[in-house]
């Protein structure tokens, strides 16, 4: 009797036992359960500063998503095409004043604020192309000049710049351009410090917002345009009104998007969103560049189907603008000592990566021409 009350019976010790299993159970539980976030969502109205219909307007939207879909419900940016709330020209003064949270667009599109803001993508570059600029602001002192500018316009954005575009036609025209001499007196769009270039070689300029381009030229007002891609280009409708594109230039042979948040709202976000944004952006450079290659090579081809006749720039046309640009840079320069800032220290950058990539770098066009040119 005495051993069966001594193994069978609880007692104190067995429910003390029990008890701090139970809560050792739930501590358990705790430590293994993903933590779930209750904070409200913070959204963000962004525009873009090109037409829904444009491919780069889907570059905006997958930055979006990205920073969507990895702040998981804390942060949420919706992007609007151009004109939505504001002209395409208009979204820096828009987000500096919060009328909108954010855009999506490109620096040569506030050139009208600082001519220095053209140098980030619209000119040779020094020879620099688009992922070589890209390396100079990040780690050569652009991000910080870009910053410096801005503070001396009185805007309180945050900036990022991300997103290597493949060099920009020439163009697109009613007649073919063969000489420099064929530029002169020729209604032409184009933006940027392009638009001093193009101005000094004989060019009568108008820098139009991307989505009026086609029915300018439709109208005639104006006889030639640029924009910048394949897929752009097809999608805006080019094809439809010219026959004509001539390609490779070096008015923006190593253009970059621009990402911006309006100052105060941006900093408010938590640390943790703030790296998410930082990401993000890296990651859709990545991604960008990667659909760029994709779409452009098949659009390259429907344009073709189309009846589009592409033509190489000439050389001489070429060198035309890299001394037109000099003269123009110079005067610039003169004129504006952020711009004479920002233009030394990409030469400096570009003279050291430059000539580590023209070392290092095979030509590709060799080996692409070993198996697909004519035998």
């Amino acid at each position: 009797m005495s051993e069966l009350k001594k193994a069978g019976a609880p007692g104190a010790p067995r429910r003390r036992f029990l008890k701090r299993a139970a809560a050792g159970g739930v501590a358990a539980g705790g430590l293994a359960a993903p933590m779930i976030s209750r904070a409200q969502t913070t959204s963000f109205r962004f525009q873009s500063t090109w037409p829904a219909k444009d491919i780069f307007h889907e570059y905006a939207l997958d930055f979006a998503k990205k920073v969507n879909e990895m702040a998981g419900g804390r942060l949420k940016i919706e992007v609007l095409p151009s004109g939505a709330v504001v002209g395409a020209f208009q979204v820096l003064e828009a987000v500096n004043k919060g009328t909108l949270d954010g855009a999506h667009g490109v620096l040569v599109y506030h050139y009208g604020k600082n001519t220095a803001l053209s140098l980030w993508g619209s000119g040779p570059s020094f020879g620099m192309d688009a992922n070589m600029l890209l390396a100079w602001h990040k780690y050569g002192g652009g991000e910080e000049l870009l910053q410096e500018i801005y503070k001396s316009l009185n805007m309180d954005v945050q900036s990022y710049v991300y997103g290597p575009m493949p060099t920009q036609p020439l163009g697109w025209f009613k007649k073919p351009i063969a000489r420099v001499e064929d530029l002169k007196g020729i209604k032409f769009r184009t933006v940027g410090i392009a638009v001093d270039v193009f101005t000094e070689m004989g060019a009568a300029v108008n820098p139009l917002p991307g989505g009026e381009i086609v029915p300018a030229l439709d109208r005639g007002l104006i006889d030639g345009a640029e924009f910048n891609n394949a897929s752009s280009d097809r999608l805006l409708g080019f094809p439809d009104v010219v026959k004509n594109c001539m390609l490779q230039s070096f008015h923006q042979s190593s253009e970059q998007f621009e990402i911006l948040f309006n100052g105060p709202k941006y900093r408010a976000l938590p640390a943790e969103l703030k790296k998410i944004i930082d990401y993000a952006v890296e990651a859709s450079s990545a991604d960008m560049s990667w659909k760029a290659i994709d779409r452009n090579s098949k659009d390259y081809i429907e344009l073709k189907k189309a009846g589009v006749n592409f033509y190489k720039t000439p050389d001489a046309i070429l060198r035309a603008q890299l001394d037109t640009y000099d003269k123009v840079v110079a005067k610039k320069a003169a004129e504006n000592a952020l711009f004479k800032k920002v233009l030394d220290s990409q030469r400096a950058f570009a003279q050291r990566a430059g000539q580590w990539q023209n070392d290092y770098l095979v030509d590709m066009k060799m080996a692409y021409n070993h198996y697909f040119g004519k035998k």
